[in-house]
């Protein structure tokens, strides 16, 4: 086994940062970085709401001055995947994965959630060629253009309303003939005037050349399609925590995102969690960002006071 002081399990902004300040608490944490470095930032083409890029920056470019600067300070960015964790005994904590296995005084969760896909032909040949996952992040790349935004939730409703500062139309397909978004949010799309329902329907197949062209749309009911031209396509179906490694050793909210109290500990001591496996509300790159450097923090003091102790 490989002793460490810290493992930090997800190498995305929370994950990068939570490991450089780690890092420069001269800790030398190693950080697993799952199938692929970055996580959602990753995939995205450009980022123009994280602070200190006034021109932008694209996903791939921001996550590797997250790495290069964790690794600066002596953090350990290791490709590999893990595959399971036992917090059942106290610190030290053992992380296995596919090539090592790891005795860890404290770890840290950053594995993120993802969205939860439409599942459909199309939709993965076209991410970050019009199919999308957050207006907040690539809204403004649809100005002047007519797209379409699947779901009927807050998050639904939220980023179409979001959507219509920059694209000419936004068509909010829904498999239901009613939303489930709360009601205010419900009159706030109903009122304006760049949005449109398309009712008990779902999403069958995503088409174009170098981007999304069109969308073939089916009726529930009636089971007939129809073609739809679109340049753009946000799903918001809700997301899914990536949680399964630590399922019955980790208190867990109703979503199955960890519950972590205001200094990202979990319930289990030297355990701590940050970014959007417990964030189920803002799931930025500045909030994640955010809890990665209070969970870093947290753990630093915390293997001070064993230390002391």
């Amino acid at each position: 086994m490989q002793e460490e002081k810290i493992v930090v399990i997800g190498s995305g902004p929370a994950g990068l940062t939570a490991a450089l300040y780690a890092a420069r608490a001269g800790l030398n944490p190693i950080v697993i970085t799952g199938n692929a470095i970055g996580g959602q930032v990753a995939i995205t083409y450009e980022v123009e709401n994280y602070p200190g890029f006034p021109e932008g920056v694209s996903g791939p470019d921001l996550v590797e001055s997250f790495r290069k600067q964790a690794e600066r300070f002596g953090a350990r960015v290791v490709q590999d995947v893990v595959t399971e964790v036992d917090f059942t005994h106290g610190s030290p904590f053992t992380v296995k994965t596919q090539q090592q296995t790891y005795l860890s005084q404290s770890v840290i969760i950053a594995t993120g959630a993802s969205p939860r896909r439409l599942g459909v032909p199309g939709e993965d040949a076209f991410i970050g060629r019009g199919v999308s996952y957050c207006a907040t992040c690539d809204g403004f790349f649809f100005r002047g253009k007519d797209v379409v935004v699947v779901g009927g939730g807050d998050s639904a409703l939220e980023e179409g309303i979001f959507l219509t500062r920059f694209a000419d139309s936004v068509r909010i397909i829904h498999r239901r003939d009613e939303l489930r978004a709360g009601q205010l949010l419900q009159d706030r799309a109903m009122r304006n005037e760049k949005i449109s329902f398309v009712w008990d329907t779902v999403v069958d197949e995503i088409g174009g050349g170098n981007t999304v062209e069109n969308v073939t749309l089916r009726n529930i009911k009636t089971g007939e399609t129809q073609p739809l031209t679109t340049d753009g396509v946000f799903v918001f179906i809700g997301h899914l925590p990536n949680n399964s490694l630590f399922q019955g050793q980790i208190d867990m909210d109703n979503q199955g995102y960890i519950i972590t109290d205001q200094h990202k500990q979990t319930n289990v001591t030297g355990i701590f969690a940050a970014g959007e496996i417990q964030d189920s509300i803002f799931r930025q790159v500045a909030t994640s960002v955010g809890q990665g450097c209070s969970a870093g923090m947290a753990a630093i003091r915390w293997l001070e006071d064993q230390e002391e102790d």
